[in-house]
């Protein structure tokens, strides 16, 4: 089999992909070839949701997605949440309401809160229940990571921003 070369837009950066295989996932590219290991690999199914990225502005388990298929499109990974500050405001408030317990399904579940707060700034619980229904966790019984999307929208409400 032959190795590929290929560009990939990740993070608002175009990056090279050298020696990738025909059918490689977009996760194994992402983690083993450009080095983003923030999305995890659990099940390879697209049953957990730990490998969520945002793809032209839509979540996809990064598992399922062939990477040559994404060429030319925006891809966000947690790497790319994060402002200048160092935390974007979702991932603070994971942190502030003890929402990141084991982390293993964190950077999945900021990515699907992110997405959701981008095209519903204020979402009641049903919505953020369902939008963060392909994420596994097995730590928190989701309570604490509905409070974060809370305290998240509540702060942006406050000083009218979005981070």
């Amino acid at each position: 089999m032959s190795a590929d070369t290929y560009s990939l837009k990740v993070n608002g950066t175009d990056r090279q992909v050298t020696e990738s295989l025909p059918g490689e996932s977009l996760l194994r590219v992402l983690r083993e070839r450009l080095g983003f290991h923030g999305s995890k690999n659990a099940c390879e199914e697209g049953e957990c949701g730990s490998c969520t990225v945002v793809v032209n502005g839509q979540t996809v388990c990064s598992c399922l997605v062939l990477a040559e298929s994404v060429t030319g499109y925006e891809i966000t990974t947690i790497e790319g949440v994060a402002d200048d500050d160092g935390l974007s405001d979702v991932q603070q408030a994971f942190i502030d309401t003890g929402a990141v317990q084991c982390g293993f399904c964190t950077p999945g579940l900021v990515m699907s809160v992110g997405a959701l707060l981008d095209s519903v700034p204020d979402p009641d619980e049903l919505a953020v229940r369902e939008a963060i229904s392909g994420n596994l966790c097995r730590c928190t019984g989701y309570g604490r990571i509905i409070e974060a999307v809370s305290q998240t929208v509540d702060g942006r409400r406050d000083d009218g921003s979005r981070s």
